[in-house]
């Protein structure tokens, strides 16, 4: 005697359907892709600094320069450490009116930094912006 079995339905997900329309999509967006194409350009020449007329002088400045081993140089001269605010008083007493611009290492020692803006936050110096970046300090 036979018996009927039940039939089993398959629970896997349908491959070659997916394959179709993957592939119909990937031919849809080959066929819809703009592709970057080369822009026309034009040569032009623009002005530099030089060619503009100036009468006037722009105000000398100083530089306090810091490396990234710590050493510090103020106009090009190397500062000895521990003389930073006699250095930077006698500097003041030379320069009244000039500014003074901080150069630093990115590696310089954030100590270091520290000590520098100290002194010249108590000798009362005006500091513009401090730039980064700079390989050593001008001997």
């Amino acid at each position: 005697m036979q018996f009927a079995r039940p039939v089993k339905k398959n629970s896997g997900v349908p491959i070659v359907p997916m394959i179709d329309i993957l592939f119909i999509l990937l031919i849809f967006f080959i066929v819809s892709t703009n592709f970057k194409r080369p822009r026309h350009q034009m040569e032009i020449t623009l002005p530099t600094a030089k060619d503009l007329p100036t009468k006037t002088v722009m105000a000398e400045m100083s530089v306090l320069a810091i490396d990234a081993k710590g050493n510090v140089a103020l106009e090009g001269a190397a500062v000895p450490e521990g003389l930073l605010s006699s250095y930077l008083e006698a500097w003041r007493k030379v320069n009244p009116n000039r500014d003074l611009e901080v150069e630093a290492d990115e590696k310089a020692p954030f100590g270091k930094l520290v000590e520098i803006w100290g002194a010249l936050h108590k000798l009362g110096i005006k500091v513009l912006p401090t730039r980064a970046k700079v390989s050593s300090p001008q001997p």
